[in-house]
């Protein structure tokens, strides 16, 4: 980040952008400020989304949405059961006049990749994100291709229970910075959706406000974000408190703690600070790390939810009194 310009004005900046991105995707989702927000802090903190829910809420809407908000490369693919990891990724084919090998790039080489229902398809095929997710670049028969920033795979899924639906292997969700629910729209907005819907489809209409560029400078304005040593000691002691947890059979992972203190980050810079407070740790521990935890047998036996048993875990760690520092 350039020492010419103020963190008040780098600051100042990103709030614009993020304003006009919010104000763009409701225009498509209405009555979602939480979920459109968490959508925004993943796309800050180079991080991917995964939105689940049951059909017909607005998941590929949303994922959509933010796509189109930013001037960009955007690519989707529909996850269906006999969808391969080389339509993922991409393939070399020989051609016949060159007489050499071709690649030929999957749907990942594109700035916002859109995976619709990405458990649809099986677990070999989820598996071709896990490289490009981690490591920004695909491999395809002992070439390393690159992909450009920024990269963000915006996956939408339903819940497991719905039929022809494959659970996620845990390495893949935990490649997923954070997990959103739609949820059902409240009466007015489902009412306004009517009017607003049944003529024509606000996807159409929806202009870029940002570009991939712009974008790129706003992620390393978060990244320049004040973590202090309290700050990152609560992080680490929130997902070893899963860990040791007997309510669950698997807790979080460095790679969550990772995620969570840079989701922090994001949120601490789309309030207008450059520090990150306690706080904005404790409110992103469902969205990020609830999706990567599973309950011990008893847990699921007794009816308890990930999403409960965290909260408990999280209830119990003691937040520091931090903040500049």
């Amino acid at each position: 980040m350039s020492s010419l310009v103020s963190p008040d004005a780098d600051l100042a900046t990103l709030a614009r952008v993020v304003g006009l991105v919010r104000s763009n995707i409701e225009r498509v989702i209405e009555g979602k400020p939480d979920v459109v927000n968490a959508a925004i802090v993943v796309l800050l903190a180079e991080g991917h989304l995964l939105i689940e829910d049951v059909p017909g809420v607005g998941k590929t809407q949303l994922a959509k949405a933010l796509a189109r908000s930013i001037d960009s490369t955007v690519r989707r693919i529909q996850f269906t059961p006999d969808l391969l990891p080389s339509d993922v990724t991409g393939v070399s084919v020989f051609n016949q006049d060159t007489r050499e090998f071709e690649f030929r790039p999957g749907g990942v080489f594109a700035n916002i990749v859109v995976g619709d229902e990405i458990n649809r398809a099986s677990p070999k095929t989820q598996s071709a994100l896990l490289e490009c997710m981690e490591e920004r670049q695909v491999t395809v028969d002992n070439t390393t291709y690159s992909l450009d920033k920024p990269f963000m795979v915006i996956a939408t899924q339903n819940p497991i229970e719905m039929e022809g639906t494959y659970a996620l292997p845990e390495a893949q969700r935990d490649r997923f910075m954070a997990r959103v629910s739609v949820g059902y729209p409240v009466e007015a907005a489902e009412i306004a959706m009517l009017d607003a819907h049944t003529t024509t489809n606000p996807l159409d209409d929806l202009e870029p406000v940002t570009d991939a560029g712009e974008i790129r400078k706003l992620t390393e304005i978060v990244g320049e974000v004040h973590v202090s040593p309290p700050v990152q000691r609560y992080a680490v002691a929130l997902t070893t408190a899963t860990r040791t947890s007997t309510a669950l059979h698997l807790g979080a992972s460095p790679r969550a703690t990772l995620h969570l203190v840079r989701a922090a980050k994001a949120v601490a810079a789309m309030q207008g600070r450059d520090f990150v407070l306690p706080d904005d740790l404790h409110s992103l521990a469902r969205p990020v790390l609830a999706h990567r935890l599973l309950p011990s047998v008893e847990s699921a036996m007794s009816g308890r939810s990930t999403g409960a048993i965290l909260d408990s875990i999280v209830a119990g760690v003691p937040i520091p009194d931090a903040g500049r520092a």
